[in-house]
């Protein structure tokens, strides 16, 4: 069984959770996932079986979008409202006023991660640090936020559209916008709404995989590996060409724009995502089977 499967993740569930429920079902230990969503998330997220395993990194990096609600005027220890109340003040901001923050938001910025988070320092997780009462110095990352924009509010929540590169925490941007109006904010919902390519049309729940593992048709729900990459252009390989690439050798394509292609063999079966550089052809990831 091989293939990937976008995941509409339930609330309360972590994405661990989700990857050991789906070895339960499909029963298939080689399973992962690409991107992690807090337990308190819900939405998009791309499930890895069988040999799709090997996409995962590239799902991880993928740009990602989500739905989240922001409330002003409270603090948390977590930066989200599952989190304990640090400070709780009244607020007085106009939608004008989060407008401009929101601009200073945009593009390349430095966010400081949580210390609820997975991120390792000196070989502990944060969030163990954290449990403990602990505080650790964090130095900022760079993260790109490629759009961020106000969609209207629901009752206490501000909601946003935020478009970010991997590594940002929604849950931190939500805290420091909270911080920059002056009156603290923290993240009261998240839903991501597209990882890469992959969006909520292409997303099922956990009890569609479970009816359809018990009709015997879990494969129609498989989307094929090279879904991953359906932005990138495709070359197509001779059977020497394809013999050679196989080995581990690169091979000549002159006249080949420099960048990325899916490969496929003359019978269009996918073999790898290779890369063209000073015009011959070498492997980034293979997928194909080697028996």
């Amino acid at each position: 069984m091989n293939g990937i499967l976008i995941i509409d993740k339930p609330a309360g569930w972590t994405s661990h959770d989700v990857v050991a429920k789906l070895r339960g079902i499909m029963r298939e230990r080689r399973i992962g996932h690409g991107g992690t969503l807090d337990p308190m998330a819900t939405g998009v997220l791309p499930v890895f079986v069988g040999q799709a395993t090997k996409a995962v990194e590239f799902a991880e990096n993928a740009v990602k979008r989500y739905t989240a609600g922001l409330r002003l005027g409270v603090t948390t220890d977590t930066q989200d409202t599952t989190g304990t109340v640090l400070d709780e003040r009244p607020v007085s901001i106009e939608s004008s006023e989060l407008l401009q923050v929101l601009e200073r938001f945009k593009g390349r910025v430095l966010q400081t991660p949580p210390m609820y988070s997975a991120i390792k320092v000196n070989g502990e997780r944060l969030y163990k640090i954290a449990r403990r009462g602990g505080s650790v110095e964090r130095p900022p990352r760079e993260i790109d936020i490629f759009s961020l924009d106000l969609l209207g509010r629901e009752g206490d929540d501000y909601i946003l559209d935020i478009t970010c590169s991997k590594g940002t925490y929604v849950r931190t941007l939500c805290h420091d916008i909270g911080s920059a109006l002056g009156c603290g904010g923290a993240m009261s919902s998240l839903r991501r709404t597209e990882a890469g390519s992959f969006t909520l049309r292409d997303a099922v729940t956990l009890e569609a995989v479970q009816r359809s593992r018990d009709a015997g048709s879990i494969d129609d729900l498989l989307l094929p590996v090279d879904a991953l990459f359906k932005d990138v252009p495709k070359i197509y390989l001779s059977d020497s060409d394809e013999r050679l690439i196989r080995n581990g050798r690169s091979i000549p394509c002159p006249g080949q724009a420099a960048g990325r292609y899916r490969v496929y063999s003359q019978n269009c079966g996918f073999l790898l995502l290779g890369a063209v550089s000073d015009g011959e052809l070498s492997s980034v990831k293979n997928f194909f089977s080697n028996q």
